[in-house]
C-alpha cells in the first residue's frame, strides 16, 4: 500500500507522523471519506470543496489549492490500483508544541491513505437494520458547527460505544433540543405518509445538528429525479418510529434501510419499496458517475 504523505508516496510502515502533530494532539483538523467505484472517484470535486470548506473554517490553510489536492488524491488511488474502495483525506494542522495556539504549526499536515472497505454485512442491506437511540447528544451547532468534518470525533466515538454496548451497528443521535439531528456516522431519512395519503421523504435540517452529507445530496437528487416529494424538515423520535419507512445515507455506508428502532418496528419491519428503489438507482449512480482514474 503506498500512502500520500506531505508529498511523497509512502509505504504504510513508513507513513509516520510527529508526535507533536496539533491532529494528534487535539484533533485539530480535518478530513473527508470518498468512495471509488468501478475505476472512478465519486463526486470528488464535492468532497475536495467540503474539505476546504472546513479547513477554512478552522483556519486552517491548506498547502495545495483544491485542484492539486483533487490530483493528489488521483494520483494515490491510481498508485495502489485501487478500482473499488474508499479515500481517507485528511489535512491536520501539522507539528507544533504542547500548547493551543494553532499559529504555532507552519506546516500543515496532508495525508491521503486510499484502501478498500467493508462497513455492513450484505444481509444488512437486504434485511434491514436495528438501531438505538443513544443517551449522547449531537453537538451543538452554535458550540460545533456540524458541518465542520473535524478529526474530533468524539462525540461520534461516545454514541458509538452505546451501540457496542447493546449491541446494535448504529445509533440515532438527538440535539439539544431532543429533535433527531444523524446517527453516529450518517444521516437518517424516513419516509413520511400524512393524513390525506401523501408521501414526502424526509430528513433533518443542517441546523438540527448534523453533516450535511454528500450521499445524502446525492439521493435528494436521486428522489426527486424519481418523483418523490423531499423535505428538509425537524424529525422527532415519533416521526421515525411512525414512519412507513426509513433508511440511513453515508459514504462508506452507502444507502442501509432502518427496519428497527428502540425496538419499534419501521414500517413492517422490512426495507420498504421507496428504500430498495433508492438503494438500486444510488449502486447505478455511483457505477457510472465519477472521474476516471485508470
Amino acid at each position: 500500500m503506498k500512502i500520500y504523505l506531505d508529498g511523497q508516496l509512502v509505504s504504510k510502515e513508513d507513513a509516520k507522523i510527529s508526535v507533536f502533530d496539533h491532529g494528534f494532539l487535539y484533533g485539530d483538523g480535518v478530513f473527508e471519506g470518498i468512495r471509488v467505484y468501478n475505476r472512478r472517484i465519486f463526486r470528488l470535486e464535492a468532497h475536495v470543496m467540503r474539505l476546504y470548506r472546513s479547513a477554512k473554517a478552522i483556519w486552517l490553510t491548506p498547502p495545495h489549492s483544491q485542484e492539486e489536492m483533487a490530483q493528489i488524491i488521483r494520483d494515490t488511488v491510481r498508485a495502489n490500483e485501487l478500482e473499488n474502495g474508499y479515500i481517507r483525506a485528511i489535512i491536520s494542522r501539522g507539528p507544533g508544541d504542547l500548547g493551543l495556539d494553532p499559529r504555532k504549526c507552519p506546516h500543515p499536515t496532508v495525508l491521503v491513505i486510499a484502501d478498500a472497505i467493508k462497513l455492513y454485512p450484505t444481509e444488512v442491506y437486504e434485511h434491514g437494520m436495528e438501531c438505538i437511540t443513544v443517551a449522547t447528544r449531537r453537538n451543538r451547532p452554535d458550540a460545533l458547527s456540524p458541518a465542520i468534518k473535524s478529526l474530533n470525533y468524539l462525540n461520534n466515538i461516545l454514541a458509538k460505544i452505546e451501540c457496542i454496548r447493546a449491541g446494535v451497528p448504529e445509533c440515532v443521535m438527538l440535539n439539544d433540543a431532543g429533535l433527531v439531528a444523524e446517527c453516529s456516522g450518517d444521516n437518517l431519512f424516513i419516509l413520511h405518509t400524512d393524513y390525506r395519503g401523501r408521501q414526502e421523504l424526509r430528513t433533518p435540517p443542517i441546523t438540527a445538528g448534523n453533516l450535511e452529507g454528500i450521499t445524502r445530496d446525492a439521493v435528494l437528487q436521486i428522489a426527486e429525479e424519481m418523483g418523490i416529494r423531499c423535505a428538509e424538515v425537524d424529525v422527532a423520535l415519533f416521526d421515525v418510529y411512525s414512519a412507513d419507512e426509513a433508511f440511513l445515507t453515508g459514504t462508506a455506508a452507502e444507502v442501509v434501510p432502518l427496519t428497527m428502532l428502540d425496538s419499534r418496528k419501521i414500517g413492517n419491519g422490512e426495507p420498504g419499496e421507496i428504500t430498495k428503489k433508492l438503494i438500486t438507482r444510488y449502486r447505478e449512480l455511483t457505477q457510472n458517475e465519477g472521474e476516471p482514474v485508470f
